[in-house]
């Protein structure tokens, strides 16, 4: 039996920070960063079913095309990540009454919708890149016991050619669910790639304003690095914690992103909010043929 403070209840039964019970979650879940992307998102619903918000994290559920799907906003950075994870998988795989593993355990299908910067000259802005590969440099799944997912070879390459300063996090590597990342790139509008996901939009993404840099050629580094057929496409800051946590708790996810800048090149979107919704419109309609 889970004790009550490790898994925090609120008054009324659901989950300390998502403020959810079972049954207002469907097996199918989008993530966002932003709370204000729901509505986004959901007016395109035939009907939203439930809503509640706490904090940063929104939740609408509801029904696009004959399918139930969850809209849930994390918020940003991985940290967020872990909170959102470990409490979308208790409420499918823990009875919440008696604190005990629930006998047959329930995979949540897990999408990311969300925005990011390129570091190939040839993904443009307001382009669409599904997330083969995430590389964490923010030590989260270091927390966790199991590791046999996470692709030692690719993160040891990678660790010994950007030779960062000792202080921080070894990179890992974790990949998204591979039949996701083919449906949702079938029409060869979606371009491929390896996402990497930073602890931080400045100095972490090799943005300098007051304060200078540690690792000032990082950013260059993680563009000239490849690794087999792979190279460093793109930067954010959540995909390898729900790659890694989804690993590690049976579930499948894949992250989806609308590149609204390119720091080769010095780009960004024109029209980012254009953009995101013409992400939004393509994942779902992707989403009805899983």
């Amino acid at each position: 039996m889970i004790k009550e403070s490790e898994l925090i209840l609120n008054a009324d039964g659901s989950v300390y920070h998502l403020n959810l019970k079972p049954e207002n979650i469907a097996n199918l879940i989008i993530t966002v960063g932003d709370p204000d992307r729901i509505d986004s998102i959901t007016k395109h619903f035939d009907s939203v079913e439930f809503k509640t918000q706490k904090r940063e994290f929104q939740t609408q559920t509801g029904t696009y095309k004959n399918k139930r799907i969850t809209v849930v906003s994390t918020g940003i950075g991985t940290d967020n990540i872990d909170i959102v994870l470990n409490e979308l998988d208790a409420l499918a795989n823990i009875n919440l009454k008696t604190r005990e593993f629930k006998e047959e355990q329930q995979q949540l299908t897990i999408i990311r919708i969300g925005t990011s910067g390129s570091i190939q000259k040839e993904i443009p802005v307001d382009a669409f890149l599904a997330s083969e590969k995430a590389v964490g440099f923010d030590g989260l799944l270091y927390y966790y016991q199991s590791d046999a997912f996470l692709e030692k070879e690719f993160a040891e390459h990678l660790h010994e050619y950007l030779d960062l300063h000792p202080h921080k996090a070894r990179p890992y590597v974790v990949s998204a669910d591979q039949d996701l990342v083919d449906h949702f790139s079938q029409d060869g509008r979606v371009f491929k790639g390896v996402t990497g996901t930073n602890v931080g939009f400045y100095a972490p993404q090799g943005r300098v304003l007051r304060a200078g840099l540690q690792d000032p050629n990082f950013i260059d580094q993680l563009t000239t690095f490849k690794f087999q057929d792979y190279r460093i496409t793109n930067l954010e800051m959540e995909t390898s914690a729900i790659y890694g946590l989804s690993k590690l708790l049976g579930h499948k996810a894949v992250s989806m992103n609308a590149i609204i800048a390119n720091r080769e090149t010095g780009d960004f979107s024109k029209d980012s909010l254009k953009a995101v919704e013409h992400l939004i419109l393509y994942t779902l309609d992707k989403i009805i043929t899983l």
